[in-house]
């Protein structure tokens, strides 16, 4: 079922506030960057309120036995040094932890709590998806920020109300997953009304960058903070990402149309990124006549949003998302527990500290932001999306079993490795919710209707977080065993993710190789984006 929004947004308080001081408007390209800013900011305040609960992982769940002195890290200086856990407070906390997580079941129990969260906001993205095509996605974004920062402060609340009761925790982890649904979906598709596809990979793979960066200053936030009670590595974010949601209120403009520009001669996804041909489409405050032309492509003017069912006949949509499953699978375990694994393993013949391991866990995701950026200018290049999620997943599975292997003899492999770990294993997963969502949210199919952004990107991230929630849940269990079990079934799902593209990746190389691919009429097609092959597959 179709549904509409006739009513055109209120202008950002903020935006309003600087034309009044300006005197003049700013131009389609400066609001572009302005859009860019405020986004990046959005939802590294969303991923930096995730980080928290794999920092004190090491906290709720010690293990007295580990952890002698570190000496200092010849390349990171004092950055990666683990500290004395002196004093009355610190060293108890850190021997006994904190129920009920301390007991022989505490890393299932965390699991628990990983799973409790991700299945929230999995399910909640389904949701999510469809009202922000259906909603103004500025006051939406605003409440689901503001909503999570509440809850995830709330977790930390435990801690000083010294709540032992397992059902609290999960309670929080459970309605703040819900509000965590809200971001993504909401981002992709405002990102997605703004930019064309001509370099829609390389300027998401560095817009995508705020995942990392969000990871690195939610893990420094939170270490930086944990010497005063693990309360607070909770309480810090929270506010941090409520504050972020204020942002959103006052500078975010979901669609060009929302502040006066319009796009006579195509919606603006169907631009190109060049400022110069831009400016020459681009006509301010268009007549009545124009406006009559484009009335289905208007932003917040009048669109029709398509139904979930209708959004996953949209050619490739259904590949991607179960490649997310298990792509997504992989970076969450690494999200959730890695600090908690470097914690726990020898590096160099010496244990780190929780809040060492915090630190270092960062550099992981400073692979990350390389790997996004990489992958998204390869697939542009290449013009084919599917073959280097792919081909990046399949490099992600040596190099996990590297970082296994040889990461515990220094701390300077140790950090080498799980950089190009970070590098293979988040290119594929920042690629496929960005720039491959985005590109499927305005498919041809649609017949120019780009309300299925904030839908498809939830159908696709969606599916991609129930992976997200069984891979921490699984590593709880599998870590008791040894994590050996844990990384060969990281490299399972790796190599599934893979496999699951092979069908798209055939059909890109076709294209390449001039094996043209079959489309409506009989007729071949020499050039087409690349999930225009996909369009066969559906007839």
């Amino acid at each position: 079922m179709s549904h509409s929004s006739d009513t055109r947004r209120e202008i950002p308080p903020g935006i309003l506030l600087i034309r009044s001081i300006r005197g003049k408007d700013w131009s389609l390209s400066t609001y572009r960057y302005v859009i860019l800013l405020v986004t990046f900011i959005a939802y590294a305040c969303y991923h930096a309120s995730r980080k928290p609960s794999s920092i004190v992982k090491s906290v709720l769940y010690p293990d007295p036995n580990k952890g002698t002195g570190l000496g200092l890290d010849p390349l990171f200086g004092r950055v990666f040094v683990k500290e004395e856990f002196g004093g009355n407070g610190n060293y108890r906390l850190i021997e006994k932890g904190w129920a009920p997580f301390n007991g022989t079941d505490g890393t299932s129990k965390l699991g628990e709590i990983d799973l409790a969260f991700l299945a929230c906001y999995s399910l909640g993205m389904y949701a999510a998806g469809h009202l922000g095509d259906t909603l103004d996605l500025r006051l939406f974004l605003t409440a689901g920020m503001i909503g999570s920062g509440i809850f995830v402060a709330l977790f930390g609340m435990g801690y000083f109300w010294n709540v032992h009761v397992f059902g609290f925790y999960l309670g929080m982890q459970m309605v703040a997953g819900l509000f965590q649904a809200t971001g993504w979906p909401s981002v992709v598709a405002v990102i997605g009304n703004w930019f064309g596809k001509g370099k829609r990979g390389l300027i998401m793979g560095i817009w995508n960058a705020h995942t990392s960066i969000g990871n690195i200053s939610g893990s420094l936030l939170a270490a930086s903070v944990l010497d005063y009670g693990w309360g607070w590595c909770f309480i810090v974010p929270g506010a941090f990402i409520a504050v972020g949601g204020v942002m959103v209120f006052f500078f975010l403009a979901p669609y060009p149309e929302d502040i006066g520009f319009s796009f006579p001669q195509g919606s603006p996804s169907d631009l190109e990124a060049n400022p110069k041909d831009e400016e020459a489409n681009v006509r301010k405050e268009t007549t009545e006549e124009d406006e009559t032309q484009t009335i289905n492509r208007a932003g917040s003017v009048s669109r029709t949003s398509v139904g979930l069912l209708e959004a996953c006949l949209i050619p490739g949509v259904i590949p991607f998302a179960l490649c997310l499953f298990f792509s997504k699978l992989v970076a969450y375990t690494f999200l959730y527990w890695l600090p908690f694994y470097l914690s726990q393993t020898e590096i160099g013949g010496e244990y780190v500290s929780v809040k060492s391991a915090g630190n270092l866990s960062t550099l992981f995701d400073v692979g990350g932001i390389v790997g996004g950026i990489l992958a998204g200018y390869i697939s542009d290049k290449l013009n084919a999306r599917a073959t280097t999620a792919a081909s990046f997943m399949c490099a992600a599975i040596p190099a996990m079993l590297l970082y296994r292997r040889y990461g515990s003899i220094s701390h300077n492999i140790n950090i080498a490795l799980m950089m190009v770990a970070g590098l293979f294993i988040n290119g594929p997963y920042a690629l496929i919710t960005t720039a491959v969502s985005a590109d499927l949210g305005t498919h041809s199919s649609l017949r120019g209707d780009s309300r299925a952004l904030a839908t498809v990107t939830a159908i696709i991230d969606g599916t991609g977080s129930v992976g997200a929630a069984f891979g921490p849940l699984l590593t709880g269990f599998l870590s008791t065993k040894g994590w050996d079990a844990v990384f060969v079934m990281l490299m399972i799902c790796a190599l599934i993710a893979a496999l699951l593209l092979s069908r798209l990746v055939m059909a890109e190389i076709a294209e390449k190789t001039c094996k043209q691919v079959p489309v409506s009429g009989g007729r071949q097609s020499s050039r087409a984006p690349a999930s225009q092959p996909l369009l066969s597959d559906r007839r």
